[in-house]
């Protein structure tokens, strides 16, 4: 597999898979029954190593800085085929706080009943993790930036952590995107993505991927093939070719969602802005140490706290469910991403009812910053 310095020239050029008429893109191969003879692989899809899947994931695993990777028909097929072939019961999972919620709601309604024990740790630094390791502990959990909150942890103490204690480090890095951190070379195990969001970047694709060494793909693949969540080879094609514009997407988002944080900030309409490039974020400094930009995702509460009002009161930015498309939406986490949880765990992480997460996208910012400035003047 050729090698780029250029993240550019990396979204564009790798794994590409040549066919045989000598076309510049990978050719849409629909089998779904190959030929076995005489051949030392067999090709099936549910496998995962038909050549559309292995395009997106060479792509993907030279973007992230890992060896190899699995593709999935979602984000949370990625998330449960990692964490469920590496724990049996008896086993311990330590959680970061403040995860996705659908993610929470896997924990909550599957490892319980498969006597696989979970916990968050006091606090999300790495002394916190430390006095929340036990003897049975197989997997720390990560997500930074977090969903919906934005806080960003120390990646790089933490895996050191993990090595010490010899426990698999598993985080899911969607909000960043591999143009904006990679975990790997922080010393994280196994990176995954919900590729319906950045990766396919135009809201019209449902995918997840998980990256990591060759070693811990192989033993993740078996349980991941008996499970199928496997993706088919037309969505691959679409997710190879949204690729090819990831770094121009997300620079672009990340260029925008610093201005209008900016603005949000200094709203006299705004009570609380959450984004890493703030120099005001908590977590602002381990973010400028760990992450190249700060990403397309912000949140923030008006001082009226009605987050639904100002929804409806949006002319351009639309209301919708999930993140990272070419257009900007917004959403109440408290309604969407979280809603699968209890209102008092959202209260402990948080996560208010009028909380609001603005997924940037990349328009021009001086028409979002009119939209979010007209839906504000309201009150």
């Amino acid at each position: 597999m050729q090698k780029f310095t250029s993240k550019h020239t990396a979204c564009v050029h790798s794994g590409t898979k040549k066919g045989s008429a000598g076309g510049i893109n990978t050719p849409v191969d629909t089998s779904t029954a190959y030929n076995y003879l005489n051949r030392e692989q067999q090709f099936y899809p549910r496998s995962m190593n038909i050549p559309n899947q292995q395009a997106v994931i060479e792509k993907l695993a030279m973007l992230e800085n890992t060896e190899t990777g699995l593709l999935f028909s979602s984000g949370m097929a990625a998330i449960s085929s990692t964490l469920f072939s590496h724990l049996k019961p008896g086993d311990h999972l330590l959680v970061q706080r403040g995860i996705y919620g659908g993610t929470i709601n896997l924990l909550q309604h599957d490892l319980q009943r498969m006597q696989i024990a979970w916990s968050y740790p006091e606090n999300n630094t790495p002394g916190g993790f430390l006095n929340a390791v036990k003897p049975e502990t197989k997997i720390v959990y990560l997500e930074t930036p977090s969903n919906p909150l934005l806080e960003v942890i120390d990646l790089k103490g933490i895996s050191a952590l993990c090595r010490e204690k010899s426990i698999f480090s598993v985080i899911d890095n969607t909000f960043a995107s591999p143009i904006n951190q990679n975990p790997a070379n922080l010393g994280i195990d196994i990176v995954l993505h919900s590729a319906t969001k950045y990766l396919g970047g135009h809201s019209d694709i449902t995918a997840g991927v998980m990256l990591g060494s060759k070693a811990h793909v192989e033993t993740i693949r078996q349980s991941a093939v008996n499970f199928g969540g496997s993706l088919n080879a037309l969505m691959c094609h679409l997710l190879e070719r949204s690729l090819k514009t990831l770094a121009l997407r997300v620079e672009k988002q990340n260029a925008n969602a610093l201005a209008l944080a900016r603005f949000l900030r200094d709203h006299e309409k705004v009570k609380q802005v959450f984004y890493p490039g703030l120099a005001t974020h908590p977590n602002h400094e381990i973010a400028r140490r760990q992450m190249i930009d700060f990403g397309g995702m912000l949140s923030f509460e008006t001082l009226d706290g009605d987050g639904q009002g100002l929804q409806k009161r949006l002319q351009m930015i639309q209301p919708a469910l999930s993140l990272g498309g070419i257009e900007t939406t917004i959403v109440s986490p408290a309604l969407s991403s979280h809603s699968l949880i209890s209102a008092e765990e959202r209260a402990r992480e948080g996560i208010t009812d009028g909380l609001v997460r603005l997924s940037v996208g990349i328009e021009d910012v001086n028409d979002l910053t009119k939209d979010l400035s007209q839906a504000l003047e309201v009150f």
